[in-house]
């Protein structure tokens, strides 16, 4: 299991982010990583955001890992999206870009 700084690192390296938006990943009281495709940048910084995904850490390892569907979270509750939904939609995207 990686660290949210790791998983900073990693995301950054990947060019993990959707071009021209903002996507903020919510991890309650383990902070915030910001997908930064309009500065092309992943940061840790909690600013505002086209979108906002709200999932506890645990959750998102097993999402990375693809032990739990992003579309099973959604519907059971355990990821909440705020905003452009059609961002958080790509999002797959973005986690198939850390597997590789």
């Amino acid at each position: 299991m990686m660290t949210k700084s790791e998983l900073v690192a990693a995301l950054g390296e990947k060019q993990a982010y959707i071009p021209g938006k903002t996507v903020k990943l919510d991890f309650g009281g383990e902070g915030t990583i910001l997908l930064d495709g309009v500065n092309n940048r992943v940061t840790e910084d909690d600013g505002a955001a086209d979108t906002t995904i709200k999932v506890s850490w645990d959750d998102w390892q097993a999402l990375a890992n693809g032990q739990l569907d992003g579309m099973t979270a959604f519907m059971m509750g355990k990821l909440k999206v705020e905003g452009d939904m059609s961002n958080a939609m790509q999002l797959q995207g973005v986690l198939a870009k850390l597997k590789s």
